[in-house]
């Protein structure tokens, strides 16, 4: 893989119905109803808005042999009435239902961990080798005929592997692991090459957007080795609503398209389906614009591994780089601009003029937490000035340079100032590709200064910001690589405090630096029994003060207990108007009714003493 200059990966073409992916075909973007599919009406009307929006794939629900039955007459309405969009059925823990699906649905999704294991039960288990054998031949049995099936009926299929689903069998062997992930996935994916079946589409997903971008990363390097080139589904689960949705979503699909890697995608929000639509056309437009980039002369540094990659090795220069956490670097060209407390950045960049009014020919960066007068100021060059940091007395300077400007002048300047802090900065439209090569130039030469990146946007929308800015970030994370962030917006319709907080939602999204409460929701589906948006919002009321702690809210079983395995709490579907809570992996109470478990969340965090009522009241 050329790390620096973008393209696609080249994939098979998979026909699903008259939309076929991979191959030369463009990204495809889906969605998936969350209206109960034995209402036909219902979930013709919201597959109609969903394609109407730009919808090319829609995902349905089929929980049994009614549900599959009655795609059939969701299919007859959808075609009467002009719309041609392939319908995926959706398929856990019954594979007779996934034969009749495969009837009347372009495309059957079914998942490994609960394909013909039982549902996870996440007791150890010990398996022998025969025993394992004698697993996988159980699944051979019943998924060969499928397959039959699936030929006979020109129907495409999905393996969709969830990080929250993994049978208890993988779990023996592998743990809950992105290997154990990809050793999932391909016991199904030789069944399907010794069957010579290759109408197949892979999805491997989680809500934690590292284990997410990891686990692809290893899926395609094994695929590689064998030959392999089946097409990928790219999504990360439960990532919530609002803003917090669309960065996480936007971090951990961008990373990936940024690679080439990725053929349908899916943004997965707590929200109506056709507003994931949007999103999801913004990301993929975006990436789509690094096309015949110019060419970057990168050159991949030694010890980097894109599958297993840790964080760079820098000097500590003040709280930046070495083990400390990521800093977040605001600018503010003009005085007295407001800081937001809550999510207050570490650094302001002031540009020529500082908090009191002086001007200077080299730019400022003040320490946020602080700065008086003289202390806490530190200077700021460009590569044009590098001459000047021999002759500044400061124990920070930052340098602002982009990749072809690290010459050997530069590099000598770095070896003798190791208190020099990198503001990466780049025009190209490869940006990524940019701020890599220079990273990793920086390792050839042996330079450990710690590395900021500059990322410098022209947006009327916070959203559009929020999409093409993590996006932008999600790799360079994933790869180790971030010890600060600076982002700027060329336009005064978006707040700075905004920036700031768009630039604390990356780094949280990344799991690299907490400042809030962590949400994991799903987007819910015909499975979901109760009303996930207004729960989610009552539930965020209750605890967004409480930093660093995870709430799972979930709308079912399915992947419930699995997919928010590391949050502290869990808030899960049971049944029509009924809910589980969970501590961690252990089930405390059931069948809850809906009205009182909000209040029941509230009561376990506090009986475990997680809830901070001086937080609460510090609420902005």
């Amino acid at each position: 893989m050329d790390y620096f200059n973008y393209s696609r990966r080249k994939v098979n073409e998979v026909y699903v119905g008259a939309t076929p992916m991979g191959g030369a075909n463009p990204i495809r973007i889906q969605s998936m109803t969350n209206t109960v599919t034995m209402d036909t009406d219902a979930c013709v009307e919201q597959i109609k808005r969903i394609v109407d929006a730009g919808g090319e794939y829609v995902r349905l629900t089929t929980q049994g042999m009614r549900e599959a039955e009655n795609l059939k007459n969701i299919n007859i309405s959808l075609r009467s009435q002009g719309y041609n969009t392939p319908l995926v059925a959706d398929i856990h823990f019954n594979p007779n239902v996934a034969d009749v699906a495969a009837l009347y649905a372009e495309k059957v999704r079914i998942n490994p961990g609960n394909y013909v294991d039982a549902a996870r039960t996440f007791k150890k288990l010990e398996y022998t080798d025969e025993e394992y054998a004698l697993e996988i031949q159980k699944i051979r049995d019943r998924f060969i005929p499928f397959l039959n099936i699936c030929k006979e009926n020109n129907t495409a299929i999905r393996i969709g592997v969830n990080h929250g689903s993994l049978s208890d069998r993988i779990m023996s062997r592998y743990g809950d692991t992105p290997e154990g992930m990809v050793e999932s996935c391909m016991e199904f994916l030789h069944i399907c090459v010794d069957e010579n079946f290759t109408n197949v589409v892979i999805s491997i997903k989680a809500s934690n957007t590292v284990v997410m971008v990891k686990t692809v990363r290893l899926l395609v390097e094994q695929m590689e080795k064998e030959n392999m080139a089946f097409p990928l589904h790219l999504g990360v689960t439960e990532a919530g609503d609002g803003e917090d949705g669309r960065i996480k979503s936007a971090l951990g699909i961008g990373a990936l398209l940024s690679d080439g890697l990725g053929d349908t995608i899916r943004v997965s929000l707590s929200e109506a389906p056709e507003k994931e639509i949007p999103i999801a056309k913004k990301l993929v437009d975006y990436i789509k614009k690094r096309e015949n980039h110019p060419y970057i002369p990168g050159a991949e540094s030694k010890d980097f591994c894109y599958t297993n990659p840790a964080r760079r090795e820098t000097n500590a220069v003040g709280n930046i780089g070495g083990d400390n956490l990521p800093v977040v670097v605001s600018v503010r060209l003009e005085n007295n601009m407001e800081i937001n407390e809550q999510l207050k950045p570490d650094y302001i960049y002031c540009g020529q003029n500082l908090p009191d009014n002086r001007r200077s020919d080299i730019g400022y960066i003040v320490d946020a937490n602080v700065w008086n007068g003289e202390t806490g100021v530190f200077p700021a060059f460009n590569s044009q000035q590098i001459i000047n940091l021999h002759h500044v007395n400061a124990e920070i300077k930052f340098l602002f340079i982009s990749y072809m400007a690290l010459n050997e002048e530069a590099v000598a300047c770095l070896k003798l100032h190791p208190e020099v802090v990198i503001v990466a900065q780049s025009c190209h439209p490869n940006r990524l590709g940019e701020y890599r090569g220079l990273v990793h130039q920086m390792n050839n030469q042996g330079l450990k200064n710690p590395v900021i990146f500059f990322q410098m946007y022209e947006e009327d929308t916070l959203e559009d910001l929020q999409i093409k800015s993590a996006t932008d970030m999600g790799a360079l994370i994933f790869d180790g690589l971030t010890d600060g962030i600076l982002l700027y917006n060329n336009s005064s319709t978006i707040p700075v405090t905004k920036l700031d907080e768009t630039t604390f939602g990356i780094l949280q999204a990344g799991r690299i630096r907490t400042s809030k409460t962590e949400y994991i929701s799903c987007p819910g589906c015909g499975r979901t029994l109760y009303n996930l948006e207004t729960t989610i919002a009552r539930i965020k009321e209750a605890t967004s003060h409480l930093k660093g702690l995870k709430i799972g809210i979930m709308g079912c079983i399915v992947n419930g207990p699995g997919e928010m395995a590391d949050a502290d709490y869990g808030y899960v579907g049971a049944g029509r108007g009924k809910i589980s809570l969970y501590k961690k992996k252990e089930c405390i109470e059931k069948n809850i009714p809906e009205e009182q478990a909000v209040e029941k969340l509230i009561e376990l965090i506090k009986a475990n003493g997680d809830y901070n009522e001086l937080l609460l009241s510090a609420k902005p």
